[in-house]
């Protein structure tokens, strides 16, 4: 048992507090598979369609959900129940109307935005890296662990529109001063405003960015925190109606 446990179980008391799974209910929780997104960073299905969405009453209606095809991530069927989903993936449920989007709450938790139906059809990727191969192509390493050939000057923090599920890209919005962006880590995590100055630095010290919030405050977070959502106003669909 204690083999299983370490390959398709998490001990509940270790799981992200995200996953809603009550630490003293019983010893074990599904373990996320290989996938997009690492496991604090991430929702396994299981946990979704039983614990998040109320789907399902226990392991196996949920297994039972996914196995006939019930839930799309990015526009493909998921039947994994392993298959972690992460931050701005897009969940479709067709039976029962619903349409999600995963992103950060304001306490930094991964949540399941309501999203409409016209949001259902793109995804933003953020450019981690780029990698030059033959023919002139450039490999753009997105932040899902896709990659995705393009011939478009892209440098890391731009992030791409791609429609789903056949990911060609409808937009870009680069990261510069003027554009809307999402903070996803630190202490301001779940925060939107717009970018005011970035500080590229030439040492170990880390490149900051000043962002302005609607209400005119700003606040200082590191660059690496920093999605770009839209350009004059975001694109898609926020918690609490920004």
């Amino acid at each position: 048992m204690a083999k299983m446990g370490s390959r398709k179980h998490l001990k509940r008391y270790k799981s992200p507090k995200h996953w809603l799974v009550h630490p003293k209910e019983d010893t074990w929780t599904v373990k996320p598979s290989a996938g997009p997104h690492p496991i604090k960073n991430s929702l396994p299905l299981l946990i979704v369609v039983r614990d998040i969405l109320g789907l399902a009453d226990n392991s196996r209606e949920a297994k039972r959900i996914l196995n006939n095809g019930e839930l799309l991530v990015d526009g493909q069927i998921r039947k994994d129940y392993q298959f972690p989903v992460g931050f701005m993936d897009v969940i479709q449920i067709p039976k029962t109307e619903g349409n999600y989007r995963v992103l950060p709450d304001e306490k930094g938790n991964l949540i399941l935005h309501p999203i409409p139906e016209d949001n259902t059809q793109f995804k933003l990727c953020k450019v981690e890296n780029k990698t030059y191969i033959k023919d002139g192509k450039v490999q753009l390493n997105l932040h899902d662990g896709r990659n995705h050939l393009s011939d478009q000057d892209l440098s890391p923090g731009d992030v791409v529109n791609l429609q789903i599920p056949d990911q060609k890209i409808d937009e870009v919005i680069k990261f510069q001063k003027g554009n809307i962006g999402l903070v996803t880590g630190g202490k301001h995590i779940g925060e939107i405003g717009k970018i005011k100055d970035i500080t590229i630095t030439k040492s170990v010290r880390p490149n900051t960015i000043v962002i302005e919030t609607d209400d005119k405050k700003t606040f200082l977070t590191l660059k690496d925190y920093v999605f770009v959502i839209g350009k004059e106003e975001a694109v898609i669909s926020l918690p609490g109606g920004k």
